[in-house]
């Protein structure tokens, strides 16, 4: 079955995006006055759907957009509102997705989400530790003679526990300090905000 709309899965719910199914269904009406009347349906908040405005993209810098996280029973009777030929379409769609979810899972198809999840798992932590080590590597402030004590460490190909990092890196910090030297910061995704020096600093301690 091809993905009409896309479904994703909020507070352990199967949901759908009401700006989603709004633009599927071609409505030519301005979302926030569409959802408006149909949530005049009687629908409830919190049981049918969900303000999703803080988790929105914000537009060019702007306000969020304004959007709802729908569940499916909600959505399939919001299709079946517009009285379309979409609005069928989309209500037999969400008709099938509850057969599939409600479906028990044979043993390969188990295996199979299982095999996908490790898969996914293991390119997350692969992205997550490339992140780091360029993290580690490259500049990390605006000035090119900033890095961090392990970034130069990695750089200049220097072994280096955490230890001996954190010492030299109190160093360096009470000497740019004395020295009225600026000491800049990156956020490191394994221990928070850390310290950059200039370069030149830091070869003095190493």
């Amino acid at each position: 079955m091809n993905e009409l709309i896309k479904i994703t899965e909020q507070n352990g719910k199967q949901a759908v995006s009401a700006r989603e199914l709004h633009s599927f269904l071609e409505i030519k009406d301005k979302f926030a006055d569409w959802i408006k009347r149909m949530f005049e349906y009687g629908f409830i908040e919190n049981i049918d759907y969900q303000s999703l405005s803080d988790f929105s993209e914000k537009p060019n810098g702007g306000r969020p957009l304004i959007n709802y996280a729908l569940t499916l029973d909600c959505a399939k009777e919001i299709s079946m509102l517009q009285r379309s030929e979409k609005g069928k379409q989309a209500r037999q769609y969400f008709i099938e997705c509850e057969k599939r979810l409600k479906k028990p899972l044979s043993q390969v198809e188990i295996v199979a989400q299982s095999a996908q999840l490790l898969l996914q798992q293991s390119q997350q932590l692969e992205t997550l530790q490339k992140e780091v080590n360029h993290i580690k590597a490259r500049i990390t402030t605006s000035e090119e003679s900033f890095i961090t004590i392990a970034g130069y460490a990695t750089l200049e190909k220097k072994r280096i526990d955490n230890k001996r990092a954190s010492i030299i890196g109190r160093k360096v910090a009470k000497y740019c300090r004395d020295n009225d030297i600026i000491i800049g910061q990156i956020f490191d995704p394994r221990f928070g905000y850390v310290n950059t020096y200039p370069r030149d600093i830091i070869q003095m301690f190493f």
